[in-house]
């Protein structure tokens, strides 16, 4: 029998100072296993085929999908990265959509990995994906990407991390990461919500605050009122309530996730209660924070090194893999000449599945006809500038600077072109360009295959000679 004394003496685990992922040993050394295992590392970003594998209904209106890789390998990437997406919600004989989702998974656990999508009644992907997303779908993936993570190492390691509604995604990816890692860390959670049934991950978030002394979570209801019961905190976030949870903040590592406004305010309080512009980490999806750019040189390299390693693959599937080190031979997929094969194992069988309905949206877009494409000096022309844009579909000339976004322009001509995002992440705005050349700095929304078939994105994009657009 164990006493109550006995259990009161049991002490805190001693452990190792800071945190530091698995992989970042592997980045500075040239030794031969260790070499090897930089394949594991998360600075190859590629273009992949992924199969869900599992689905988990989250409360909040969020559902989580468990992938893993057609190939048969580990995705590697940092906790608090997302990938870009594409979803047939027009058919298969139509072009994707593209949408970025954050990885709420942990990179600890690369064999399979899961996105949470909030599903958005009004929206176009998020409710196809509810409702056709399951087990044994495949879909085209591009990733991992985005510069809101949380370091490779780190000495000190006390983090605040702060989440409204579906923002707990990539939040819940740092949280599972350092839980499942050995060493010192403190963390404090702040996850606002507008309901009490509505916090996504709450058995689990309680359940690692509970067993991991290094990890405290709170609750605040958001619309300030207490419902019964409740024992959280109530009321939007204020400067008060970050003294409250984390009367230390200024002296942690800030990671901040949740719609705009929400991003906009905690920036201010948390300047106001000492934290260092330096200290702030924000996951914006849009807006004029400084992550964006950082967002944009990231993505960029990420969809160069994608476009290398598969130029390298088509030229030399054999000599690509074979050129790997033995040790390393566990994580090899099968190939051929047209690249990987898709691993082979257990057939999939859904088990115990829900019925939903199938309420996506279809649809194709217009196609030019075939008669050839319209004379475009009969155009009106608008604007200023040393460069002219030919919208063959409007009928319309407009005239611009190299140093400006097409998007913006196009729209104050009246050139009508969907746009959601307007940062080259979500790939909302696609368009055909006919002929010309731009320069374009994107988030993730596009792919190499369809750069390669004429498509751009305007919204971040800016013309090199003149452009004729199928637009």
């Amino acid at each position: 029998m164990i006493s109550s004394t006995t259990i009161a003496a049991v002490q805190e685990p001693q452990r190792i100072r800071g945190l530091e992922m698995p992989w970042n040993r592997v980045m500075g050394t040239t030794d031969g296993p260790a070499g090897a295992a930089r394949a594991l590392g998360p600075w190859h970003p590629q273009e992949f085929t992924a199969e869900c594998v599992e689905t988990i209904p989250e409360v909040g209106g969020m559902k989580t999908f468990l992938f893993r890789r057609s190939d048969g390998a580990p995705l590697a990437f940092r906790a608090g990265q997302y990938l870009n997406i594409a979803f047939p919600v027009n058919g298969e004989e139509q072009d994707p959509v593209d949408r970025s989702y954050s990885l709420s998974s942990s990179p600890t656990e690369p064999w399979t990995f899961s996105v949470t999508v909030k599903r958005d009644p009004a929206g176009l992907v998020s409710p196809w994906v509810h409702e056709n997303v399951k087990p044994g779908t495949i879909l085209d993936m591009l990733g991992p990407v985005g510069a809101f993570h949380l370091p490779d190492a780190d000495r000190r390691a006390r983090y605040l991390l702060l989440a409204a509604g579906a923002g707990i995604t990539p939040i819940m990816s740092m949280l599972r990461t350092i839980h499942s890692l050995p060493g010192q860390a403190d963390v404090v959670v702040l996850y606002h919500g507008a309901e009490a049934g509505g916090f996504g991950f709450h058995q689990e978030l309680a359940y690692i605050a509970s067993v991991d002394s290094r990890v405290k979570v709170f609750y605040s209801l958001g619309n300030r009122s207490k419902s019964e019961g409740w024992e959280g905190l109530t009321g939007r976030l204020t400067a008060a309530m970050l003294d409250e949870v984390a009367p230390d903040a200024n002296g942690r590592q800030v990671y901040a996730c949740g719609p705009e406004g929400y991003l906009n305010t905690a920036t201010e309080l948390l300047n106001e209660v000492g934290v260092d512009d330096t200290s702030i980490h924000m996951e914006f999806f849009s807006g004029d924070r400084q992550t964006i750019l950082e967002y944009q040189a990231e993505i960029a390299l990420a969809v160069d090194i994608a476009e290398e390693i598969a130029e390298e693959i088509a030229e030399s599937a054999e000599d690509y893999y074979e050129g790997q080190p033995v040790a390393f031979g566990l994580y090899e997929p099968g190939y051929d000449n047209e690249g990987t094969l898709e691993a082979t194992g257990l057939p999939l069988e859904t088990v115990d599945s829900i019925e939903e309905d199938a309420n996506s949206s279809s649809g194709g877009s217009e196609e030019l006809p075939d008669a050839g494409l319209p004379d475009i000096s009969t155009f009106d022309s608008v604007g200023t500038g040393s460069l002219t844009l030919s919208f063959v579909r409007t009928g319309i000339n407009v005239r611009i600077d190299p140093e400006e976004h097409i998007l913006g322009v196009a729209k104050r001509a009246g050139v009508k072109i969907g746009a959601n995002c307007q940062e080259g992440m979500c790939g909302s705005c696609k368009i055909v360009k006919l002929s010309g050349d731009v320069e374009m700095n994107h988030q993730g929304g596009i792919r190499a295959r369809e750069i390669e078939a004429g498509k751009f994105l305007p919204c971040c994009s800016s013309a090199l000679t003149d452009l004729v657009i199928d637009a």
